[in-house]
């Protein structure tokens, strides 16, 4: 398995605004530390210790206040390092797991209570492609009782093929990532317009986040993902979510965070709606205390 690097380590406080209180950072991670919490034994990659004092001095300096932290596949379904962050946060942060036909209903009810509020699935392939169908649905029945909604992990050009799965889900969903849509090949590509047919049900939620994974050559300024970001928020303003993917596993450049903050103006030009995407949608999806 690779090991990868960490964050950037000394990203810049905004330049271009100052987000509102209660802005919240909707996709993150906390990792380790691994002699606390041990990553999976059957990772894909190996992340740097990255955990929650790491994480609030970088909200502190972004001028951010709540958080969802996403659970990475490289502590699999041990959710621990997550749940601690969630109950060191005081009401101030939410979470998503990763949960297998292990999980009883005692489980998912003490996740339930500690903040976790939708469970992810990954159908990329370089992270083990995509889970056994019969047991996501079984999955998605268990959960679904606690109000909890699905974040579903997609490569681009495999949209398309899981329309029927799509159409199917009895709960809200979340499409990271913007499906990592390769942004070289253009708003017209047929995996972007499926995504944006996508946001016409009500159902369908989408995170804005991953600009240093969906750009061209994967360094700033990032320009090439802002139509696609814009088309998005144009589609479903109430169902757009942003998040900064700290601490960026899997990337080809490492981001200064400072920067994906200040990009939030080019993406979101309207200060209304940026509140919106920051705050308003998170606290209705995330059920913030």
């Amino acid at each position: 398995m690779k090991s990868i690097p960490g964050p950037h380590p000394a990203p810049h406080a905004p330049r271009r605004w100052t987000p509102p209180a209660g802005a919240t950072d909707a996709h993150c991670h906390v990792f380790g530390p691994a002699a606390r919490f041990p990553f999976s034994a059957d990772r894909a990659y190996t992340p740097p210790d990255s955990g929650l004092e790491d994480f609030e001095r970088l909200q502190q300096r972004l001028g951010l206040s709540r958080a969802v932290f996403v659970q990475a596949s490289c502590h699999g379904t041990d959710n621990a390092a997550m749940v601690d962050a969630l109950r060191r946060g005081n009401g101030r942060y939410a979470g998503v797991a990763m949960i297998d036909e292990s999980f009883n209903d005692a489980d998912i009810a003490a996740l339930h209570a500690a903040g976790v509020r939708a469970t992810r699935f990954n159908f990329v392939k370089h992270l083990g492609g995509a889970p056994d169908l019969d047991v996501f649905w079984r999955l998605v029945r268990r959960v679904q009782p606690y109000g909890w909604h699905i974040v579903l992990h997609f490569d681009a050009k495999d949209l398309p093929e899981y329309a029927d799965v799509l159409d199917q889900m009895p709960c809200p969903f979340v499409i990271d990532h913007m499906a990592r849509v390769p942004t070289a090949d253009g708003i017209e590509q047929q995996p972007f317009q499926t995504l944006l047919d996508l946001m016409r049900d009500e159902r369908a939620w989408v995170k804005i986040s991953g600009a240093e994974r969906l750009t061209a050559d994967g360094r700033p300024p990032y320009d090439d993902v802002v139509p696609f970001a814009r088309a998005l928020v144009a589609a479903a303003p109430g169902r757009v979510l942003w998040g900064t993917d700290w601490p960026h596993p899997n990337v080809r450049h490492t981001p200064d965070d400072g920067d994906l903050i200040d990009l939030l103006v080019d993406l979101i030009p309207d200060e209304v709606t940026r509140r919106r995407v920051l705050v308003d949608n998170p606290g209705t999806l995330y059920d913030f205390r």
